[in-house]
């Protein structure tokens, strides 16, 4: 199996310091860039390892072809490789929707699992009650509605995560892929959001529809993504989120 991330070095960590200052790019608008978070990205100036995924939103945040003594060859073929042997693979969207539906799900989902956690310990630092607005930096701050930012607690992450991890399951195992709550919904259109960047970086764009798989998302940017003020009695209020309301049995 092909390795699944780029070894760091000092070497390329001074150039990639080097090069977001040549930018005049703080490490938050780099990392924003970049579709990593910026203790990902501070962990890149340090000298760590960047994951196979994160590579592409790296050079692109930095305007360069490739990473400095990186062989660009690798083909195509090899990286859906890598994708398909991946444990949130979905043969369910490949086949309904095309291969790059599949990976825009396989980036997504690992970009928004790290923020997750990344917010998720740094809360536990904190005491309980604490909301992800209380963090110095948090990415999902920035892409959660705001309406509700301070519902953001440990416990709502913790309900995101295994969400997630149940989603990731399901692609695993071929399963169709539906939304039953307004969290799975939301946590779907993140997905496709978060992977939008790399994925409009990459060849796989050109095929149609890649971000189609999700559902039509209509309400998600109404309710949630404008100035719409939502009361407790709405379906898309935060009050409601983790309910069963969708495509449900009777």
């Amino acid at each position: 199996m092909a390795q699944k991330s780029l070894k760091g070095n000092e070497k390329l960590a001074k150039a990639i310091k080097t090069r977001r200052n040549e930018l005049e790019l703080t490490i938050e608008e780099a990392a924003l860039r970049a579709g990593v978070g910026t203790k990902t990205w501070c962990r890149y100036e340090a000298g760590e390892s960047i994951r196979r995924d994160k590579y592409k939103g790296v050079c692109k945040a930095l305007n360069w072809l490739s990473l400095p003594g990186e062989n660009t060859g690798e083909s195509s073929l090899q990286e859906m490789e890598e994708y398909k042997s991946h444990e949130a693979w979905s043969e369910y969207l490949a086949d309904c929707f095309g291969e790059a539906a599949a990976v825009s799900f396989v980036i997504g989902s690992d970009i928004l699992m790290d923020y997750v956690k990344e917010d998720m310990a740094e809360l536990l630092k904190m005491p309980k009650g604490t909301h992800i607005g209380q963090i110095g930096v948090s990415y999902m701050a920035d892409i959660l509605p705001r309406q509700f930012c301070m519902e953001y607690n440990y416990e709502f992450l913790y309900a995101l995560y295994a969400t997630i991890v149940h989603f990731r399951k399901m692609a695993h195992y071929g399963i169709e892929l539906v939304a039953h709550s307004v969290l799975e919904e939301l946590m779907m259109y993140l997905i496709v959001e978060e992977s939008r960047f790399l994925m409009e970086s990459s060849d796989l764009s050109l095929q149609d529809g890649w971000d189609e798989w999700v559902f039509d998302d209509a309400d998600i940017e109404t309710f949630l993504y404008s100035d719409y003020y939502l009361t407790e009695d709405d379906s898309y209020h935060f009050k409601h989120w983790m309910k069963e309301q969708f495509y449900c049995r009777q």
